[in-house]
């Protein structure tokens, strides 16, 4: 297994760190020519200052922007793009192996309503403009189940926070794990958030996937270690 590294994530927070790995087997020739030659028509670059309007992404500009935290190898993101062809989708990953899979497959389909941020998502979640997000999707995050590492999980009260800043009243919040630990961390946050409330009540309420979340070879790996729980969130007006 190729150990896990800590990087710097970005001058613009010195700060914050990204643990994980960013890269992985060396890309095959194809796929590095698209890491070349696709990816600067498709990457999100930050401004020097003020926010962005992730809209203004696309041309023409989209009705409404659909943003996934840590696509993996693409497969959600790309079937969520062919099925909506007219909402903006922003996927951030920071796993090289995983972009060159996702270029490969929009180039492919023809899919033009995609755009990527090879780096950490929190980054440009500093910068999203407020009220500006209408879908979100956290799908099998890494759970950093020791103790000592739970801080380094993506879902947090300061994620949970910014991310409520940049979702539209009445946006969704679709969230996904297999580790148990990871499912009651995702629940307690979020029953402690103000400005979100969940759309299903119960005891197995999460138990099963949606239809509308199409599955992915990495959720069918994630599975084979426990049952997978689902979450949707709704941002309250």
């Amino acid at each position: 297994m190729t150990p896990k590294t800590t990087s710097a994530s970005s001058p613009l927070d010195a700060k914050r760190r990204l643990y994980g790995r960013r890269r992985g087997r060396k890309l095959r020739a194809g796929r590095r020519a698209l890491m070349d030659t696709k990816l600067p028509l498709l990457r999100i670059t930050l401004p020097a200052s003020g926010s962005v309007d992730p809209r203004k992404l696309f041309s023409p500009p989209a009705r409404e922007i659909w943003f996934e935290i840590g696509f993996g190898a693409g497969e959600h993101l790309t079937a969520q793009a062919a099925s909506h062809p007219g909402i903006g989708f922003i996927g951030a990953e920071v796993f090289e192996n995983g972009i060159a899979k996702l270029l490969a497959d929009v180039e492919s389909r023809g899919l033009g309503n995609i755009r990527i941020f090879a780096d950490d998502a929190r980054l440009l979640l500093d910068r999203l403009a407020d009220r500006s997000i209408g879908r979100v999707f956290i799908l099998f995050p890494d759970p950093w189940p020791k103790g000592r590492h739970k801080k380094r999980r993506l879902v947090s009260r300061e994620t949970l926070g910014r991310l409520a800043q940049a979702m539209r009243p009445g946006a969704e919040l679709r969230l996904a794990t297999d580790d148990p630990d990871y499912a009651a961390w995702m629940e307690e946050l979020l029953g402690s958030q103000d400005g979100f409330e969940a759309l299903a009540q119960g005891e197995g309420a999460w138990a099963a996937r949606p239809p509308d979340w199409p599955p992915t070879r990495y959720e069918q790996k994630a599975v084979s270690g426990g049952p997978a729980r689902f979450f949707l969130y709704r941002r309250k007006g």
